[in-house]
């Protein structure tokens, strides 16, 4: 069985809003983490370069791409690859996140992180964690991230 976290929240949003807010305005509400950072540099601003792929810029102007969209679908569903500047070739990770209504005026914004298994455990950005540990940390950091995009939404 693969390595994966999953996350889910509701926002005070429709499905679509939150796809849009989640991808659009990704820069306005993302929180970086030393823990879990792309590249062993200081922190740049996400976005979507149009539907293609996730970025990261950093002062300067310098981009890492964080992951290629493989899916997107506005308000149902988006699906990317996401990696840290340290995986080599064979280490893959894929993000998933699904937007469903709840009632007349929230969404549950569901993130699944999946492929871990592809990632060594002695690998730099395990941290030493054993599996579980990681896995529950990694959790922890996309809770807050989906916490952080349900203020922004207000």
């Amino acid at each position: 069985m693969a390595s994966r976290v999953v996350v889910a929240l509701r926002v005070k949003a429709s499905p679509l809003r939150a796809f849009e807010a989640f991808t659009a305005e990704i820069g306005q509400w993302w929180k970086p983490n030393s823990l879990f950072a792309f590249t062993p540099r200081a922190p740049g601003v996400l976005s979507f370069d149009g539907h293609e792929r996730l970025i990261e810029t950093r002062e300067g102007g310098k981009v890492f791409e964080v992951g290629r969209v493989s899916v997107w679908e506005p308000g149902v569903r988006l699906v990317l690859g996401w990696r840290q500047a340290t995986f080599t070739p064979d280490m893959a990770t894929e993000v998933e996140v699904t937007f469903e209504a709840v009632g007349e005026e929230e969404t549950r914004v569901t993130v699944s992180h999946s492929g871990w298994d592809s990632v060594p455990t002695d690998h730099l950005a395990k941290h030493g964690f054993p599996e579980t540990v990681f896995l529950a940390r990694h959790g922890e950091w996309w809770r807050a991230l989906l916490g952080a995009m349900r203020e922004y939404l207000g």
